[in-house]
């Protein structure tokens, strides 16, 4: 169990990232390079430590990557105004089912 904690929380860590990212696009600084770098590295650091627990490196990169891509997803809708087609919205439940899924089997 917690090595999936770890995994969500490098998932939470990338959307970190993203954001981070997204504050370089809009106002290049030397505190948002270095936001950029941090939230990266905490996000490596955690899903190192979810696979130093003993999970399978398939499944914590998988959901580790589902978190990442559904956050941005979210976050790009909610604090950026992108688009929030159902179409759209449709595929970012399929990968969250996907991480769903792997959590149920383990």
């Amino acid at each position: 169990m917690t090595g999936w904690l770890f995994v969500f929380a490098a998932g939470l860590a990338e959307v970190a990232g993203v954001i981070a990212m997204n504050a370089i696009k809009q106002r290049p600084s030397a505190l948002a390079y270095a936001r950029l770098v941090l939230c990266f590295g905490v996000s490596f650091g955690l899903l190192s430590l979810g696979l130093k627990s003993g999970m399978s490196i398939a499944i914590a990169y998988a959901v580790w990557v589902g978190i990442g891509t559904v956050g941005a997803v979210v976050v790009g809708i909610l604090r950026y105004g992108e688009s929030a087609r159902p179409l759209r919205l449709f595929f970012v439940a399929l990968v969250l089912a996907a991480v769903v899924g792997l959590k149920l089997i383990g």
